[in-house]
């Protein structure tokens, strides 16, 4: 058939079957790369509805990258035949990825939530951000050349048709681990799995990044409201009570009656527009003054006086808020003319 064609003409037909469909493969998975990011930083940054959502569309994405890696696995063949510097950076960007995925995957199931003292939601997060600057640099080293037949109606409708069927996969994914029991059924819609509420010695520590457990002597220790300070029996004459969630990004939830100081009654009338609260590590995060009586400065959890691991003196209870905004060890209260967004997202330190 074809007989009479130069044969560089029919080499290059051949060989732009493939590369078309590679262009398209990679395109896609970092299309899905990208929502899988941005949805899981929702997630991650939220406990009350947007988590939920979020998350649906980010465990979607992810079951759709798992779905594309057959053709992305014939993509990966052909570069690795080609001799190519800095191929170990994509074999390492590729085990992030796949590591992350296994790990999200064990995590929302249940069959794996801990190894030792590593959480599957650990892993799977800190795959993710390892894997963020190498899909950077495979980006602008492996720049994906896109052609407008790569954006037509019919690529967009087979596009459409993966994440329909990742949508699917995840719905009966869910089903399934409800109708077997598994220990993920019982995951909060955060994906946290509940961990000793109502029982504070059964309730996990856990501290932002690097934080070391201070011991701290109550007797010396003062929290400081604006120009004045205020000892630890001062605030532990207080006796407001608030039950509140601390879901924390490790993947636990644990419900708890918090009891100590109400914000409100400690700033009273200082002037300014946010609240910034202090911890003896440095570690710090900002407030609107507005939810000031909301916020609850604890001493006590359950029936006991926190311990080290949870705050001990004072820690601060900030419903409807990821564990990161519960500042513990806290010393001081600021109120200033900030605006409570004028922060990191996430703590930095």
């Amino acid at each position: 058939m074809l007989r009479g064609f130069p044969l560089h003409i029919v080499s290059s037909v051949a060989n732009s079957v493939p590369t078309r469909v590679g262009a398209r493969t990679n395109l896609g998975v970092l299309l899905l790369l990208v929502a899988a990011f941005f949805t899981g930083w929702l997630a991650f940054a939220y406990a009350t509805a947007p988590a939920r959502w979020s998350l649906v569309v980010h465990a979607t994405s992810g079951i759709a990258i798992l779905l594309l890696l057959p053709w992305k696995s014939m993509v990966a063949r052909r570069g690795m035949a080609r001799r190519r510097p800095h191929t170990w950076a994509s074999i390492l960007l590729s085990v992030l990825v796949v590591s992350s995925l296994l790990a999200g995957l064990a995590h929302s199931t249940g069959i794996l939530v801990y190894a030792g003292p590593i959480s599957a939601m650990e892993v799977h997060v800190g795959a993710a951000l390892l894997a963020v600057p190498l899909a950077i640099w495979h980006v602008v080293a492996r720049r994906i050349r896109i052609r407008g037949t790569d954006v037509s109606r019919r690529n967009f409708l087979r596009g459409a048709l993966v994440v329909s069927t990742a949508a699917a996969a995840y719905g009966a994914g869910e089903l399934v681990v409800r109708a077997t029991r598994l220990p993920g059924a019982a995951r909060r819609f955060t994906g946290s799995y509940e961990a000793g509420s109502y029982e504070p010695g059964l309730m996990p520590v856990s501290s932002w990044m690097f934080d070391s457990i201070p011991q701290i002597d109550p007797a010396g220790w003062r929290l400081r409201v604006g120009d004045r300070e205020v000892s630890y029996d001062e605030i532990a004459a207080f006796d407001d009570r608030l039950v509140a969630t601390l879901d924390c990004t490790g993947g636990f939830y644990s419900t708890q009656v918090w009891t100590g100081a109400r914000l409100d009654r400690l700033i009273k009338d200082m002037p300014g527009t946010g609240i910034r609260v202090v911890s003896h590590s440095g570690y710090d995060r900002r407030f609107p003054i507005e939810q000031s009586g909301r916020l609850l400065l604890a001493t006590r959890f359950g029936d006991q006086v926190l311990d080290s691991g949870h705050g001990f003196p004072v820690r601060l209870v900030a419903p409807d808020r990821r564990g990161f905004w519960w500042v513990k060890w806290v010393v001081a209260i600021e109120v200033d003319d900030l605006p409570y967004w004028w922060q990191s997202p996430f703590p930095m330190q």
